[in-house]
């Protein structure tokens, strides 16, 4: 038994939050204040896709190896399933992911590495991709 999905929201958890959670629950609210305040790159939570396509579940397996702080496009990860062709199936899968943030969907984008569809905003996508590198989009000196 695992998580089963994310439901983010703009607001700050209320006291009903609280009520009737399980040590599961408790501690995927733990591992998300640590992701959020920085301390935290990689979510050690056990997951359940339950009767999710399996092609979405490959997808979304295939999303939690995408490093923290680092990207990858829709068609890599489709050539990584075994078919260039299906990058829109993998955009799809993505769009549906039920755990965002956990099963890091934020971390794909287009191939020409301008940012994407986001289910949760433009503003979200960008948000969390800066939150885990900062210095995503701005050009350093070389010398």
């Amino acid at each position: 038994m695992g998580l089963t999905h994310v439901h983010l929201s703009r607001k700050e958890p209320g006291d009903d939050f609280s009520q009737g959670q399980d040590d599961l629950l408790l501690e995927a609210k733990k591992q998300l204040a640590s992701y959020f305040s920085g301390s935290l790159q990689r979510f050690d939570l056990p997951l359940d896709f339950g009767k999710a396509p399996e092609f979405s579940q490959a997808v979304w397996r295939l999303l939690l190896q995408i490093p923290y702080g680092h990207t990858r496009s829709y068609g890599a990860l489709a050539r990584d399933l075994g078919d260039i062709r299906k990058s829109r199936a993998v955009g799809h899968a993505n769009a549906v992911n039920p755990m965002a943030i956990i099963v890091p969907c934020h971390r794909v984008i287009g191939s020409t590495g301008a940012l994407t569809g986001y289910a949760y905003g433009m503003d979200a996508k960008e948000f969390l991709l800066a939150l885990e590198n900062p210095n995503r989009g701005k050009q350093t000196e070389l010398f």
